[in-house]
């Protein structure tokens, strides 16, 4: 779509300025998503369009989170098998391998705050966030926020563009 169109959309959907202000370089929101290096804005804005919680819609967008929040997993240090396993639940769920409830994501994401793995480091946030964002499924996904360099922040983009390589369709 035509970029003021793309930007009327974003901006009624309460997209950050920064985010307002960087699309008015692109003529297309195809050209700005390919080419967009802000994963944690991607997740956003799939998060405002991929519907109701626990839908399988939500669920492709907890799958996309979790990748992303993998890439933090070398910043958790001691704590790193708690966030694996939070990372893991909510894979789980989202795949609807085994009998995980979105009880058991809550629980393992609680777990990792409790070990306080958000903290190891500022990339280490996405991790939880991911999680958080898995498990409660629903309202606005956060992953990857504060999550840190920009060199994450372009990983995280790469593998959402990797799982919705088309902007436009989320708007239909």
């Amino acid at each position: 779509m035509k970029i003021n169109d793309y930007i009327l959309k974003i901006k009624k959907l309460g997209a950050c300025e920064e985010a307002v202000l960087a699309a008015h370089r692109y003529k297309t929101s195809q050209e700005l998503w390919n080419e967009c290096e802000r994963g944690d804005w991607m997740l956003w804005l799939i998060g405002k369009l991929s519907g109701e919680p626990k839908t399988e819609k939500r669920k492709k967008l907890v799958i996309t989170a979790c990748k992303c929040a993998r890439l933090a997993l070398p910043y958790a240090g001691k704590n790193k098998n708690v966030a694996e396993k939070c990372i893991g639940t909510a894979e789980n769920w989202a795949n609807n391998i085994g009998n995980i409830t979105i009880g058991d994501v809550r629980a393992a994401a609680n777990a990792v705050y409790a070990a306080n793995t958000v903290y190891a480091a500022d990339t280490a946030y996405a991790a939880y966030a991911a999680a958080n964002a898995a498990y409660a499924a629903a309202n606005t996904v956060y992953a990857v926020y504060a999550a840190a360099t920009i060199k994450t922040l372009k990983q995280c983009a790469d593998i959402v563009r990797t799982d919705y390589p088309d902007i436009d369709s989320l708007f239909k």
